[in-house]
C-alpha cells in the first residue's frame, strides 16, 4: 500500500471525527463512551495546533483518508513540558497494514526535531497490536495499570510505554526555546 503523510488541516476534521467515532464506539483505544461531535473535535484539534504539537494524517495514493496521529501534552504542569503523549487512530480498513507504524515513526521524528525528550504511549485496553507497533518503534513497557476502564462490558487495562527522544534525560534542556516555553513556571 502506498501511503503519504502530511500535516493535518481543519479540512480533515470530518475524517478525523469519523475515525475517532468508530474507535469510541467499537474499540478500546479511547475510554470515551459517547463519540464527540465534529465541533468538539475541532476544539481539540485547534488546542493541539495552538501549542505547535505535530498532527499528521495518512492517505493512500487515491486520497483515501487512512488515519491520523498527533502528539499532545502528557500533563500541563511545567516540569512535564519535555514529554509528549502520542495518539494514533486508524480507519478500520487501514488496520494491520503498517499505517500506524508509519504515522508513529513520523510523529517520533517530528517531536525529536521540535526538542521533546520523552514520548509516552497510554494504550487503552493494552491492545496487543498497539503495543506491538510501539515496541517496534523502540518504546519499552514502563507499567500496566489494571482495570482502569470499563467499556464494552469488561474491565480494561492500560499499558504505559515510553521512548526517549534525542538526548532523553542525558543532558539538560534549554528552557528558553520550544518546548521549554510551553507552560509557565
Amino acid at each position: 500500500m502506498s501511503v503519504s503523510l502530511r500535516s493535518a488541516t481543519v479540512n480533515d476534521l470530518p475524517h478525523i471525527t469519523a475515525i475517532y467515532r468508530d474507535s469510541v464506539l467499537n474499540g478500546t483505544a479511547s475510554y470515551e463512551i459517547t463519540p464527540p461531535s465534529e465541533e468538539e473535535m475541532a476544539g481539540r484539534f485547534l488546542a493541539i495546533q495552538d501549542k505547535a504539537y505535530p498532527y499528521i494524517v495518512a492517505e493512500d495514493r487515491g486520497g483515501t483518508f487512512l488515519g491520523y496521529a498527533y502528539a499532545s501534552a502528557f500533563r500541563t504542569r511545567p516540569a512535564y513540558r519535555w514529554m509528549v503523549e502520542d495518539s494514533i487512530y486508524l480507519a478500520p480498513e487501514a488496520r494491520g497494514r503498517g499505517v500506524g507504524g508509519l504515522l508513529l515513526k513520523a510523529l517520533v521524528e517530528s517531536c525529536e526535531t521540535l526538542g521533546f525528550r520523552q514520548m509516552i504511549a497510554v494504550i487503552g485496553g493494552a491492545h496487543p497490536a498497539s503495543v506491538a507497533v510501539h515496541r517496534s518503534a523502540g518504546f519499552t513497557e514502563v507499567g500496566l495499570l489494571k482495570g482502569t476502564g470499563y467499556k464494552h462490558g469488561r474491565w480494561l487495562d492500560t499499558m504505559l510505554m515510553q521512548k526517549a527522544l534525542g538526548d532523553g534525560n542525558d543532558s539538560d534542556p534549554d528552557p528558553s526555546v520550544y518546548p521549554g516555553t510551553l507552560f509557565g513556571e
